[in-house]
């Protein structure tokens, strides 16, 4: 029997599986798929997220292979919020496609010595474990679902997911550019749409947005390459030369979440237990930030060094951050699909306070960038210098406490 079984090899449950066997945890992953999907959904790692590889000890990787962005928008507005003033040494964001974030967490997890199944669809949930679609039956002490928006673990497990139905839809391309905009990355806004031009490896650029068009409830259909050139030419006045479409995709703002994140024995982290409008790149990151917060206290209760009971602060501390997070990305849609008049001047009213009020832009950037984050033991803690001369990110890659000047710091960098 394993301590922990971890359905799905993204990023959430690749950094949970890599935490639970920091702590001491046995961990087998069960994943549906046979290969890494090539397209990559997230491309953005937000500093909270790489204070926390830092604090593990994987983020020179990270920072060698990630185009860094020293500033953020919220909402597509054209006044963007600088990154600079931020209490962290990563005061930016890493452009770096999904696939590869998945391909070296997963290392760091077999690293570890987690095992990793690949072709293994989950069924459903048995008394001690998971059932795969063979008929085979896994046992394990914990299930923990990290396998989605659909996820079977947090179906089978009978957990709600309340929320409310997709009533616009947004597109992205990726395909190659015979005339990329300078400098390769484009932002443009108006009554038309919006869209983000971001330069991705291999030659092919990520061209992203929502226009008038799908603001509407109802599967609008399969994004073609005809209708992303025209919706791409009426918002920028260039198509930029797409071709060679890579990969087209639509998504919508269906928002909803887990009313638990823990029923006995089954935990939900990621996209199982929040689903929203992708805004501000920020899906992946809290994900990972879910998996930070639960892997330590799993481990502990499996290993005994501490009670069951830890786990339910698991949801009380996580569970308000998706509810923020919900909020967060709906007040961002609401901006970007503010197409009308009305909407045009409350985007053009909300950037010029974001370029006029210093402290406003701090505040958003602080909320999108995950270092705002508190729990009722604290705030994260910054890196500081400790009194040996050691760090104290390099201090916490051990998975245990920390003593500082500002008190204990809990495995996951928050006060004790």
């Amino acid at each position: 029997m394993q301590d922990v079984v971890v359905v799905g090899a993204g990023p959430t449950g690749l950094w949970l599986a890599g935490e639970l066997r920091l702590g001491g945890a046995s961990v087998t992953v069960l994943e549906a798929r046979r290969e890494r999907d090539v397209n990559s959904k997230a491309l953005t790692i937000h500093p909270r997220t790489i204070e926390i590889f830092d604090c593990r000890g994987v983020v020179e990787p990270f920072l060698a292979e990630g185009v860094r962005i020293p500033n953020g928008h919220f909402g597509g507005l054209p006044d963007r919020m600088d990154f600079a003033v931020l209490d962290t040494p990563y005061p930016f964001t890493l452009a770096l496609p999904q696939a590869r974030t998945e391909e070296l967490l997963e290392q760091r997890a077999l690293a570890l010595g987690a095992t990793i199944r690949r072709g293994c669809r989950v069924a459903g949930l048995t008394g001690d474990g998971v059932e795969l679609a063979d008929g085979e039956v896994l046992a394990a002490r914990f299930v923990a679902g990290c396998d989605g928006t659909r996820s079977t673990v947090r179906q089978a497990a009978g957990i709600d997911f309340p929320g409310t139905d997709a009533t616009t839809w947004g597109w992205l391309g990726d395909v190659v550019l015979d005339a990329p905009p300078e400098r390769g990355f484009a932002s443009v806004t108006g009554a038309r749409g919006g869209l983000l031009v971001v330069p991705l490896p291999g030659g092919v650029h990520r061209v992203v947005g929502s226009d008038p068009g799908t603001n509407r409830p109802g599967w609008p259909g399969e994004l073609t390459l005809d209708e992303l050139r025209a919706t791409v030419t009426a918002i920028a006045g260039t198509d930029f030369g797409l071709r060679d479409p890579r990969w087209l995709s639509r998504f919508g703002n269906a928002t909803r979440q887990a009313a638990t994140y823990r029923s006995g024995t089954v935990l939900l982290a990621g996209d199982a237990a929040h689903m929203h409008f992708p805004t501000g790149g920020v899906g992946m990151n809290v994900g990972i930030q879910d998996a930070h917060n639960l892997g330590w206290k799993l481990a502990a209760v499996v290993t005994g060094r501490a009670d069951d009971a830890l786990l339910d602060t698991y949801h009380a501390e996580r569970h308000p951050v998706g509810v923020d997070l919900l909020e967060h990305t709906r007040a961002q849609t609401a901006l970007m699909t503010g197409y009308s008049p009305e909407g045009q001047a409350l985007r053009a009213v909300t950037s010029k306070l974001i370029a006029a009020a210093p402290d406003m832009s701090k505040y958003l950037a602080e909320r999108l960038s995950g270092l705002d984050v508190a729990y009722a033991t604290g705030r994260r803690v910054p890196d500081r210098r400790l009194s040996d001369g050691d760090t104290l990110f390099a201090r916490l890659r051990s998975g245990g406490y920390v003593e500082t000047d500002a008190g204990l710091v809990r495995p996951d960098g928050h006060l004790a």
